[in-house]
């Protein structure tokens, strides 16, 4: 376990080294298409591509907080969730993270923030409707879990590098469409190529983003029954979430893997760019291993 939270600790510089070199090839490939490769772009989305990671080390949990409509809540507001975070916080000897609710019949819930002192848990309606005591202590210790094993931070990051990657890829379509052709005086070849760089760089963001997310499911789904030492518990809500799962209102597939469950529609993306491991094996492994917590 202390084995796995260390390798979370460095994967965290690894991937935001290889976010910022997919981030910094789109750069070049657009020097190249469409400015006769004289580096400004190059240069200028380098430097653009560190401010921002930093800024999203920071500030990426309450950006994901507030996309996904969230409100915080104190102990008065929910008793029985605020007392089982609290509980299990305690029994883990974590700090106190901030609880939010949000207001969604989809059952569901996350984790983010950089660090364990700035950790935020978030439940939906949904999932306090639908879960018991036990169930929803379950859901919560995995929760707990992603904090204690520093998966938030690098979740948190993958979530804001995914949206760069998206916005510079967006920014080459629309360079090519409208810009292409008086910038590199109409050579076909790198136009192709900046189109090409344009649709691949998202589909490698995503691959990273659910190699990044499914591993780190197993995980957090070991820490929370060890936590609860009621491993039942927590396979009898993921088997809920499989059974009642619905799409969230408010759909973003930059987060999908922060959640315990996908939020996105069924056949919204294929098993290679799944965020998630299925339910099935996640219930089975809890099961299998049930004697071992």
């Amino acid at each position: 376990m202390y084995r796995a939270i260390a390798a979370n600790k460095r994967n965290t510089v690894f991937i935001i080294l290889l976010f910022v070199i997919i981030i910094g090839l789109l750069g070049l490939v657009a020097d190249f298409a469409f400015f006769r490769g004289d580096l400004t772009i190059f240069i200028g989305t380098l430097v653009g591509a560190t401010l921002y990671t930093l800024v999203q080390y920071f500030a990426a949990g309450s950006q994901a907080l507030g996309l996904a409509g969230a409100h915080p809540i104190t102990k008065a507001d929910n008793p029985r969730l605020y007392r089982i975070v609290e509980n299990l916080a305690i029994t883990e000897g974590l700090p106190m993270p901030r609880v939010y609710v949000i207001d969604d019949p989809a059952p569901n819930a996350f984790a983010t923030g950089r660090d364990p002192k700035h950790a935020s848990v978030a439940a939906t309606t949904g999932l306090l409707e639908l879960m018991t005591d036990r169930e929803l202590a379950g859901v919560m210790a995995h929760e707990i879990g992603h904090v204690k094993n520093y998966d938030i931070r690098v979740s948190t990051i993958v979530f804001g590098l995914v949206v760069a990657v998206g916005f510079i890829a967006d920014m080459l379509f629309r360079m090519a469409f409208w810009g292409g052709s008086r910038n590199n005086n109409g050579n076909p070849i790198m136009l192709v190529l900046g189109l090409a760089a344009m649709v691949i760089a998202p589909l490698v963001a995503a691959v990273v983003q659910a190699a990044v997310s499914r591993q780190r499911e197993y995980l957090a789904d070991a820490t929370g029954a060890l936590t609860t030492r009621d491993p039942e518990a927590l396979a009898s809500a993921l088997q809920k979430l499989g059974d009642y799962a619905q799409p969230m209102r408010r759909q973003n597939s930059t987060m999908a893997h922060l959640y315990i469950s996908d939020p996105m529609k069924p056949g919204v993306m294929d098993r290679m760019f799944a965020t998630h491991p299925p339910i099935a094996e996640r219930v089975k492994r809890l099961i299998e291993n049930s004697t071992r917590f």
